[in-house]
C-alpha cells in the first residue's frame, strides 16, 4: 500500500483544496519519500503545491483509501495567507466543508473531510489540539 501525507489546511472555517490541470479537487499532499517522516512530507508537499508554510502541523488520523494510506495532518492558516498554485498544481481554492461534497473531488478527499467534520470540524482549533493531546495520552 502506498503512503501519502495529506494536509487538512483550514482558514476562516474553510478547507483548502488543490487541483491539477483537468483533474478533480483534492487535499494538498503527496507521497512520503524514503527516509522522510510523514510530517516532513506534509510540510514539504503543502509548500510545494500551495506556497503556504505551516507554522504547526497536528497529526489527526490515518485514512485508508483503495490502495493508499493517508497520514492526515491539520494546519490552521491565518486569514491573511493566500495559497498560490505551484509545481503540478493549477488551482488552489478555499471551500466551506459542506460544499466539498458537491464538488468533483477525489473519493479519499471526500471521506477525509467528512470524517474530520463529523468528529472535529465543529470545534475550534484549540479544541482540536486538546482532543489530539487527549488521544495521544490514550493511545498505547
Amino acid at each position: 500500500m502506498k503512503e501519502r501525507a495529506t494536509v487538512l489546511c483550514v482558514r476562516d472555517n474553510r478547507i483548502l483544496l488543490v487541483a491539477r490541470e483537468r483533474s478533480r479537487w483534492a487535499l494538498p499532499g503527496g507521497r512520503i519519500r524514503r527516509d522522510e517522516a510523514s510530517h516532513e512530507a506534509a510540510l514539504r508537499e503543502l509548500e510545494e503545491e500551495t506556497t503556504l508554510v505551516a507554522d504547526e502541523l497536528m497529526y489527526l488520523f490515518q485514512f485508508n483509501g483503495f490502495n493508499t494510506q493517508h497520514h492526515v495532518f491539520f494546519a490552521e492558516m491565518g486569514p491573511h495567507l493566500t495559497a498560490q498554485p505551484s509545481n503540478e498544481i493549477a488551482r488552489c481554492r478555499w471551500f466551506a466543508p459542506v460544499k466539498i461534497a458537491t464538488l468533483s473531488a477525489s473519493v479519499p478527499t471526500r471521506g477525509i473531510v467528512e470524517l474530520f467534520c463529523r468528529h472535529i470540524g465543529a470545534l475550534t482549533p484549540d479544541d482540536v489540539r486538546r482532543m489530539s493531546q487527549q488521544m495521544d495520552q490514550v493511545t498505547p
